[in-house]
């Protein structure tokens, strides 16, 4: 599956107290931007320019570059004193460098830390800062549209109009950017309001030209063309609903064939407003938290897992689906949480010291403090409780999903974007409390929260795509929908000879727009906001 391109970031750049490498005059420093692929090998992306006699340069150049939230993206910024025209950096003088990812850079926005030289020692007192900012225009055009008197194009009951907004390219040629809902046999309708991105609509450009058509709809895809005008942006902006702004709907072929033709119809603009839209990126850039919570599948039907052929066997280097996945997906997320605490909860097993089945109790065994010290913290925690606990069932699902709802219910008292919630389910397979864990899933599309379930060895997972609203609304035990789909589930099988990056981009991938959907719908700001700059 190829990864979305989330947005562009711009990287600003600046060094302070850069080791001097010139007799008689300063360092003149540049900074080259390397990204790793996913193996070791690096690669350069851009420099900037050079900056003469200074050991505190700031540089004007900016680095451009794709982000992916789905993905582990390191950099390497290294400094160098330039003192020849060679392209090669090989024989420049290296003042330091500094390696992160850009996960690091964007949840802190300015990130300012020590340059280090190749054997990893301090170059001098030399510092770098990274700033970063969204390239982006997140405005949003909301138009309320109708019209009246429409000519009829039915012999049977009234036309079916819709509306079609075109945009023209550079070259001239028309392309569709928004149609609007059909209204069935009406020559006077009132479409629903929507919204569209300023830059699909016009490029941004509020003098540039849009073409609106209203066409009547017929089942066999031969719609008729009603009429159409063109307007631009600064036009439509003028309208509110004490004066809308009306444009006549015309139709060419007939005015050319009637000589009395004014027009057929009328087509009204009656709201325009242009609003600001927050971005996954502006909600991280403003101070919210990715809280990720990891629940592991402990029921029976695993295997014991001293038998190689349990999912929960631990081959000898280390590893496991469960482990693999954890790796996987949590090595993303931790770059986004300050704290790197990560609650860590067990299901479906029996438990020291009673052996009581408990389907919610921490990996740590200590349920005042669940908290792993990050991913490292949870593979620990989940080797030492493997010998611990007895395999056991049934498969329940809801009191861990029910369990993170309470602290993500807990954060809408905030009333800012401040915390968000991902829970990772691991499982075998087939769950047994469905109606519980539907209406539980129900009830947290209502809240701050995502989840996430990755199901390891060769069950059926039916339920499981079932849980994942993709193929139409989930809904509670009593029929409640589903505000908005916050599962995905992906079966780690598909993800066997993938490299090991796969797993977590497929899973993630959904996230930030489920991020964007919470926190716009309920209208939160970010708790710093960038966007109000």
């Amino acid at each position: 599956m190829a990864a979305q391109c989330v947005t562009k970031v711009e990287l600003t750049i600046a060094c302070t107290n850069l080791l001097d490498k010139d007799v008689g005059s300063k360092s003149d420093p540049l900074c080259v931007l390397l990204q790793n692929t996913s193996g070791q090998q690096w690669y350069e992306v851009d420099r900037t320019e050079r900056v003469k006699n200074s050991l505190n340069p700031k540089f004007a150049k900016k680095f451009l570059i794709d982000y992916y939230f789905e993905l582990v993206q390191k950099l390497k910024f290294g400094v160098y004193d330039i003192d020849n025209k060679t392209f090669d950096l090989n024989d420049d003088d290296f003042l330091g460098e500094f390696e992160c990812t850009l996960g690091q850079i964007v949840s802190s926005r300015t990130l300012t830390k020590p340059l280090v030289l190749k054997n990893g020692r301090p170059a001098g007192t030399g510092t770098i800062t990274i700033i970063a900012e969204e390239v982006k225009d997140n405005r949003v055009v909301v138009l309320e549209v109708e019209a009246r008197k429409l000519d009829n194009k039915d012999f049977f009951g009234k036309s079916d109009p819709y509306l079609e907004f075109h945009k023209q390219t550079g070259d001239g040629n028309w392309v569709m950017v928004h149609r609007t809902e059909v209204i069935k046999n009406n020559l006077n309708p009132v479409w629903r309001p929507f919204k569209i991105s300023l830059n699909s609509l016009c490029y941004s450009d509020m003098d540039k030209s849009i073409k609106v058509e209203c066409y009547d709809y017929d089942s066999d895809g031969s719609h008729d063309l009603i009429g159409s005008f063109q307007t631009t942006m600064s036009k439509l902006k003028e309208a509110s609903r004490s004066s809308p702004v009306e444009f006549e709907c015309i139709n060419e072929k007939k005015r050319q064939k009637k000589k009395n033709y004014k027009n057929s119809g009328i087509v009204s603009v009656k709201h325009c407003e242009i609003i600001v839209e927050c971005t996954f990126l502006d909600y991280i850039m403003g101070g919210c938290q990715l809280n990720f919570t990891v629940g592991i599948d402990f029921t029976g039907s695993n295997g014991d897992p001293r038998s190689p052929d349990s999912l929960h066997y631990l081959s000898p280097n280390g590893v496991n689906e469960y482990l693999t996945a954890i790796w996987s997906v949590g090595m993303v997320i931790q770059d986004y949480d300050t704290d790197k605490m990560f609650p860590a909860f067990g299901f479906g097993a029996q438990i020291p010291p009673s052996f009581q089945v408990s389907h919610e109790f921490p990996l740590n065994f200590n349920p005042s403090n669940p908290f792993c010290n990050g991913i490292q913290g949870i593979v620990d925690a989940y080797r030492a409780c493997l010998p611990q606990v007895k395999l056991y069932g049934p498969t329940n699902f809801s009191p861990i999903i029910n369990h993170v709802a309470r602290f993500a219910a807990a954060a809408t008292q905030q009333q800012t974007a401040s915390q968000y919630f991902v829970l990772l389910i691991i499982t075998d397979g087939v769950i047994t409390d469905l109606d519980q864990t539907r209406t539980a899933i129900v009830n947290a599309s209502k809240l701050p929260m995502s989840i996430i379930i990755v199901g390891v060895g060769g069950a059926d997972f039916d339920a499981m795509e079932f849980l994942d609203g993709d193929n139409g609304v989930l809904r509670s035990s009593s029929g409640e929908p589903a505000v908005r789909d916050i599962v995905q589930f992906v079966p780690f099988r598909k993800f066997q000879n993938s490299p090991k990056e796969a797993l977590a981009q497929c899973v993630l991938a959904e996230v930030p727009q489920q991020v964007v959907n919470y926190f716009s719908t309920y209208k939160l700001q970010p708790p710093k906001n960038p966007a109000a700059k």
